[in-house]
């Protein structure tokens, strides 16, 4: 076993693995084939990296997908989803591209906070996770997002996610929708995939919410 898989659990690259989780939760857990005998293959979901993918998030936060790719666009061309850039910005700036004035503190706080990313992506995910959230405007949930997407961990799990709690509960046809420690501690089954049961979780709630007709 090399260091990579000492240190970080198993990575996600492509389908194939995406496909050996899948295989695995429907293995040992009968919902989980069922919403997998429904939902059919499962995205691969995985994007770059590094700063700009924080700041991506950043924007995202509490705003639609559409308004949050304007914004973010508007960065990019500004030229503002570099570190060094943002560091050296102001508040005012970044506001005049569409970011809140407190989204503008984080984006500065996360480009000033010196991480090195290219490291992160060799340590522990609990690791990865602390270094994210000492950030102001990092939460847990953007952290196991970035582990999940962008460095590709298998065994993770954003049990704070409202999608994955509203899954759960229909996927398992639980009373109410559970609480992110109820979530958190039900996904142990599923580790060491935990990564795939979320995409699993995400695509049936999609599919339930469109045959129910919500919107």
């Amino acid at each position: 076993m090399g260091q990579e898989a000492v240190t970080t659990g198993r990575i996600i690259t492509g389908p194939d693995c995406v496909a050996e989780g899948a295989a695995f939760l429907a293995a040992v857990d009968d919902r989980m084939g069922h919403a997998l005998g429904r939902i059919g293959p499962l995205p691969l979901r995985l994007k770059d990296d590094g700063f700009a993918a924080l700041l991506s998030a950043i924007c995202g936060q509490q705003v639609s997908v559409a308004s949050a790719s304007a914004i973010f666009a508007r960065l990019t061309a500004a030229g503002m989803t570099d570190p060094a850039t943002v560091a050296a910005s102001d508040v005012d700036t970044l506001r005049a591209l569409g970011l809140s004035r407190p989204k503008a503190r984080y984006a500065i706080a996360l480009a000033q906070a010196g991480i090195n990313f290219q490291a992160l992506r060799t340590i522990p995910t609990e690791r990865v996770t602390e270094t994210l959230i000492a950030v102001p405007g990092i939460g847990r949930w953007t952290a196991e997002i970035y582990a999940m997407f962008s460095l590709g961990r298998a065994d993770v799990f954003a049990s704070g996610d409202l999608a994955l709690q509203e899954g759960a509960r229909m996927l398992y046809d639980l009373p109410d929708r559970p609480t992110d420690r109820a979530l958190r501690d039900m996904a142990v089954r599923w580790s060491p995939w935990r990564s795939v049961a979320a995409r699993i979780l995400w695509a049936y709630y999609a599919l339930e919410r469109s045959r129910e007709g919500i919107r």
